[in-house]
């Protein structure tokens, strides 16, 4: 099976799961799941949740072999250079990079930010154990992902404006 085919299958997986989770965080803890159980270079893989003060990113669902940080000010790391340019972070050595404030064992990183009318909500954040994990094909994929958990935001909140 090709990484291609692995995506397609986890993306049809994932979208059959956004129409029963119970919710966004559920469908975030079973992204990161399947994610980090089914790439086996995707070593941590989790989502950072904005503040509602809209100046720091907390930790949400995650998968990994290491503790993360558990608030990130948006001055700070890859997360926060993601959410203050609303565009996704690829890093594939991250000893290159003075952004980077996570583990030393990690090599890569890849941040895409989760837009809710425009406005970042949540972060997809996966590190990896090794040098130039995340290419063209993988970034699209990962972007996938995270348009997937705003589709369903979005659908949470107006159906949550709309029983209120």
């Amino acid at each position: 099976m090709t990484a291609t085919d692995i995506h397609s299958d986890l993306l049809k997986q994932f979208e059959t799961r956004s129409l029963s989770a119970d919710g966004a965080e559920a469908l975030m803890r079973h992204i990161s799941e399947q994610l980090h159980k089914n790439l086996s270079r995707y070593n941590w893989v989790g989502f950072y949740l904005m503040e509602t003060s809209g100046n720091a990113l907390t930790l949400g669902p995650y998968v990994g072999s290491f503790v993360p940080t558990v608030r990130i000010p948006l001055d700070k790391g890859l997360c926060g250079a993601a959410a203050n340019s609303r565009a996704t972070v690829v890093v594939n050595d991250v000893s290159k990079d003075p952004r980077y404030i996570g583990s030393d064992i990690v090599k890569s990183n890849i941040v895409a930010p989760i837009l809710l009318h425009g406005n970042v909500v949540a972060e997809l954040d996966i590190e990896s154990y090794f040098t130039d994990t995340f290419g063209p094909s993988e970034q699209k994929f990962i972007e996938a992902c995270a348009a997937l958990v705003a589709r369903s935001m979005a659908k949470i909140k107006l159906h949550n404006f709309c029983t209120s």
